[in-house]
């Protein structure tokens, strides 16, 4: 009985190669309503005036929180293996009020 109620709670994920090959990104804008957060993964090359969304991502504000939880227990993990990451003195500066309520990583 607990291997069937175990089963249960387990999720077949899957990942195609295509996906699992990955996305490069180094630049995400976060925008949200009331009802959804919606995440673009940007690629930004030098000394190019046109970035491009490579992924856009749209989750409610639970799964948000849940992701920003997520991340903080990681980064802290990478940090206690790997040192402190320290923010790159040359990031790119955009307004925070780019196209409505948007925050950026």
């Amino acid at each position: 009985m607990a291997e069937e109620l175990k089963n249960q709670n387990q999720i077949n994920i899957e990942l195609s190669e295509e996906i699992a090959e990955g996305e490069y990104a180094n630049l995400a804008m976060i925008a949200h309503s009331s009802g959804e957060f919606v995440i673009d993964f940007i690629r930004l090359m030098p000394g190019l005036p046109k970035a491009k969304v490579k992924s856009r991502i749209v989750i409610t504000p639970e799964h948000a929180k849940r992701l920003l939880a997520a991340l903080a227990d990681n980064i802290q993990k990478f940090e206690s293996s790997f040192g402190e990451i320290k923010p790159a003195k040359d990031a790119p500066s955009f307004p925070m009020n780019f196209g409505g309520t948007v925050g950026e990583a």
